[in-house]
């Protein structure tokens, strides 16, 4: 019996070490395609990329007013989708805009979301270091770079 625990544990270990190297791999292969179009894309006239490395062009200007805080909790809507185009999450296709702590959301929109006043829509580039890094979550792989057009309906 403890052979077979043994093994099993065995198997765990070497499986989840396993996915971890292939994340990785994965993301450093999709980190370097995202730092190609990132530069490519911080070429265009109406990005403008931030000391961080966040890139942002205006999609619309809202009324002007507030902007957030980091502490603030914010309403949106939004659509992003990978430099693919592959779509992997929109409040806008689900019709539901949504609440959330900006300190409790991916770097990229903290910092994002601050250079906007409500009304505002932006489309945000955001490096994998500002957004999940090097590990894959749900159906955004290791290492992307992802695109969200947001718009910044109100400061709760």
């Amino acid at each position: 019996m403890s052979t077979a625990l043994f093994f099993t544990l065995l198997f765990v270990v070497l499986f989840f070490m396993y996915t971890r190297f292939r994340d990785q791999k994965a993301g450093m292969l999709n980190a370097e395609r995202g730092n190609q179009f990132l530069t490519e894309n911080a070429k265009r006239k109406n990005i403008t990329t931030t000391d961080s490395g966040l890139q942002y062009e205006v999609l619309m200007k809202g009324g002007g007013g507030e902007k957030p805080q980091a502490d603030d909790v914010v309403r949106v809507h939004y659509h992003g989708r990978l430099i693919n185009g592959e779509v992997f999450d929109s409040s806008v296709e689900r019709g539901e805009t949504v609440v959330f702590p900006l300190n409790r959301v991916i770097a990229g929109w903290t910092e994002g979301l601050q250079l906007m006043h409500i009304g505002d829509k932006l489309r945000f580039y955001i490096p994998a270091a500002l957004g999940y890094g090097y590990r894959s979550i749900g159906k955004i792989p290791a290492g992307s770079v992802l695109i969200f057009d947001v718009e910044l309906l109100a400061i709760e």
